[in-house]
């Protein structure tokens, strides 16, 4: 999905005379002049997003070493041992992603609501975010990641969507957790996060909406994707609850996160010297920062 297109602020601005000026009496040229347009924001270099990459890959790797299905289950039971040997997947009556085992999953912090309830093992509640069910699982996140965090890490950096990513992730576990429904079930995958990197697209096209010119376009393509994305989690095996839980965390982390100077603003340091901005625009306006600050109680207490 491309990006809105933004237009480039340039209010009217009229020049101060200098001191020299006022002793002679000249006269300044009667012509309208225009601050330069500030310069783009400079993109950031994106290495959140390849890092957690590299991590699930390399983790997903490891899950299979650890599963070793020729050791547990024995070589006429697991897919392709002939090619991968210890790293061949359990069968597709027991995993029908290409992955490992249940208990394997639940004994490398698979988020088991016993274990997580009653055995207060809470780091569960982040360990989850790093496991995949297996292979296809893993690369319809990592493609989501891809498509989903480098656009927004491009924008606003690794400072604002790595904490967006975790409190997005750990959002999605707490509301998984909490569904009497998945009592007998394990959970993993990073499909809460990658949920809540959706829900920040979508608080960030809201609270920054006077940057953007196709307003209704903008909405109802992302109002459509959302919908599409969360219809996926009413499938078997998929756990909606933690695409819920992820989502609402990240809407709500993307008005704290992501909100930027409304459009008209400019810095004083991008104001040439000598010149006035003739109608000053404020840096933000009232709705960013009620949105703000209803989403930050929200996401303390909540």
């Amino acid at each position: 999905m491309g990006q809105p297109s933004r237009p480039s602020p340039s209010p009217l601005v009229q020049p101060t005379p200098s001191h020299n000026d006022i002793e002679k009496g000249s006269k300044r040229p009667r012509h309208k002049s225009k601050i330069p347009p500030p310069p783009p924001p400079k993109p950031w270099k994106p290495w959140f997003t390849p890092l957690v990459f590299v991590a699930n890959t390399s983790v997903f790797i490891y899950t299979m070493y650890v599963n070793d299905c020729p050791h547990t289950s024995g070589t006429s039971k697991c897919i392709l041992y002939e090619y991968l040997g210890r790293y061949s997947f359990q069968r597709f009556k027991e995993n029908p992603l290409l992955g490992p085992s249940y208990i394997t999953l639940k004994t490398l912090g698979g988020l088991d609501w016993t274990q997580v309830v009653e055995e207060k093992e809470y780091w569960r509640l982040f360990s989850c975010m790093w496991l995949h069910a297996g292979l296809v699982h893993l690369l319809i996140n990592m493609l989501s990641l891809l498509g989903l965090g480098i656009r927004l890490e491009h924008e606003f950096g690794f400072v604002r969507i790595g904490p967006l990513y975790m409190i997005s992730g750990f959002g999605g576990s707490l509301t998984s957790v909490l569904s009497l429904a998945r009592k007998s079930i394990v959970s993993v995958g990073a499909s809460g996060a990658l949920f809540g990197l959706l829900g920040s697209m979508l608080s960030e096209l809201i609270t920054n909406w006077s940057n953007y010119t196709n307003k209704c376009s903008a909405l109802s393509t992302m109002l459509l994707i959302i919908c599409l994305n969360l219809a996926i989690g009413f499938l078997p095996r998929v756990d909606n609850s933690a695409h819920i839980g992820g989502f609402v965390s990240g809407l709500l982390a993307g008005f704290v996160l992501l909100m930027r100077p409304q459009y008209g603003y400019i810095s004083s340091k991008h104001v040439p010297e000598g010149y006035q901005i003739k109608h000053k625009v404020a840096k933000h306006q009232v709705h960013q920062y009620v949105l703000f600050g209803i989403s930050l109680v929200l996401l303390i207490t909540g």
